[in-house]
């Protein structure tokens, strides 16, 4: 298994190229159940969690090819709907091919799904809006069975809470399904919208894109003409590179993102007391004469993301003063904190408020990944302690950044991969 060997108190300095974003490539690697033509995807990030959704799309049946972060998939010869435990076990975002194929097949078995321990996130919202489309759904021995033969119907769906996997299964489902469908309090994240922009691109009208209510003109099965696309950018693993220029009061700069999409993070870095310069594709971070501490509450977009907020967490450690994070959307989203404290940082946890001492003298440790930010989040940290730093479990770190060592040590970090 390996670990990273990470050696703190060193300056970075240069530039990084942002990959393209796992949370919007995985509904749309799933979206190509639609098309009735192969999709070249480009642009996608070249991590664990991609090649799991495509190997789940083979297993059904699909073929691929992948190589130089595209990818060409044709699902036309898709003849198996059974999406089955040995792969959705490893990844949470196999969920969403239950709409696509249930829509397109009128049939399919999902496992229960799987991924980051941070907490329960039901997909229950997810099968009340299909069966309110008309299917039958069971759950047995650990698969949704959901069947809709006639296929599904427009209808009107109120998610009781913002879900954006479940925004994103419904508006699949939707495109194939018969009459209009209404979604109210969808989601708004930019992986959200990207779906909507390449479903609408390709002959379905789906209205308010951007907003949390979407009118979307279904196909009555029709096959989809998906045009070839290219992800947006990981404003995830963008605002991660903020946070390692930061942490270690750094210049550096960020190419190819999208600063729309960092908006709350941009912000709060400013509060902070960091400089940016900000041009078409490309953001640099300057150093901070004084580091401030803040206040954070997650939530859904555009408000600060809950996949910053361990990272934050680290950058926290540096500031003058305390600071505070309340993290309302994952009950087990601080996982992390025991192993920041391992390195001698002073967070106390009162249920879902993390309290941060900052100004910490933080020491190398060996320390383990406990989820995918968490993973992080050690590495800042690490950047920035007496010492040497192992992490440990970067399994889960593999899942969401491409070559994050590689890029550090172009950075000027050292850091490297090892083996146990």
């Amino acid at each position: 298994m390996d670990y990273l060997k990470i050696e703190g108190k060193n300056r970075l300095k240069g530039s990084v190229t942002i990959d393209g974003a796992k949370n919007a490539a995985l509904p749309l690697i799933a979206a190509t159940i639609l098309s009735k033509r192969s999709v070249t995807i480009d642009n996608l990030p070249p991590v664990n969690d991609i090649f799991t959704m495509l190997k789940l799309l083979e297993n059904l049946g699909a073929e691929y090819r992948f190589k130089d972060n595209k990818a060409t998939i044709d699902t036309t010869s898709i003849n198996n709907t059974t999406a089955k435990y040995d792969i959705v076990r490893k990844m949470r975002a196999s969920i969403l091919t239950l709409g696509p194929l249930l829509a397109r097949f009128g049939t399919c078995e999902v496992s229960l799904p799987g991924g980051c321990a941070i907490g329960q996130r039901p997909i229950d919202l997810h099968l009340k809006a299909l069966e309110m489309m008309g299917a039958k759904i069971e759950i047995k021995q650990g698969y949704v069975i959901a069947k809709a033969p006639n296929g599904l119907k427009g209808a009107t769906i109120v998610f009781d809470k913002i879900t954006v996997t479940g925004t994103e299964n419904i508006v699949m489902a939707a495109a194939l399904a018969d009459g209009e469908s209404r979604i109210i309090n969808a989601a708004k994240e930019p992986e959200v919208v990207q779906l909507c922009e390449v479903l609408n691109d390709a002959g379905i009208k789906i209205e308010g894109i951007g907003s949390d209510e979407l009118l979307i003109r279904g196909s009555d099965r029709e096959l989809l003409d998906i045009k070839d696309f290219t992800v947006i950018p990981d404003r995830i693993e963008a605002g991660t590179y903020l946070c390692a220029g930061a942490i270690t009061n750094s210049c550096i700069t960020l190419k190819k993102v999208n600063h729309a999409h960092l908006v709350s993070i941009i912000l709060k870095l400013q509060e902070m007391g960091y400089d940016f310069e900000i041009e078409k594709e490309q953001i640099t971070i300057k150093p901070a004469s004084r580091i401030k501490a803040f206040r954070i509450s997650t939530t859904e977009y555009p408000g600060f993301p809950t996949d910053m907020q361990a990272q934050f967490m680290a950058l926290s450690l540096i500031a003058k003063g305390t600071s505070t994070i309340e993290e309302r959307l994952f009950e087990n989203r601080f996982m992390h904190v025991s192993e920041l404290n391992r390195m001698g940082a002073n967070i106390t946890l009162n249920n879902h408020i993390a309290t941060i001492d900052g100004e910490a003298k933080l020491y190398g440790a060996d320390v383990m990944a406990t989820d995918l930010r968490a993973s992080s989040a050690l590495v800042l940290a690490a950047l920035i302690a007496d010492g040497v730093t192992k992490v440990h479990r970067i399994y889960h770190l593999d899942r969401g950044y491409v070559k994050l060592e590689e890029k550090l040590q172009k950075l000027g970090a050292k850091i490297e991969r090892m083996r146990e």
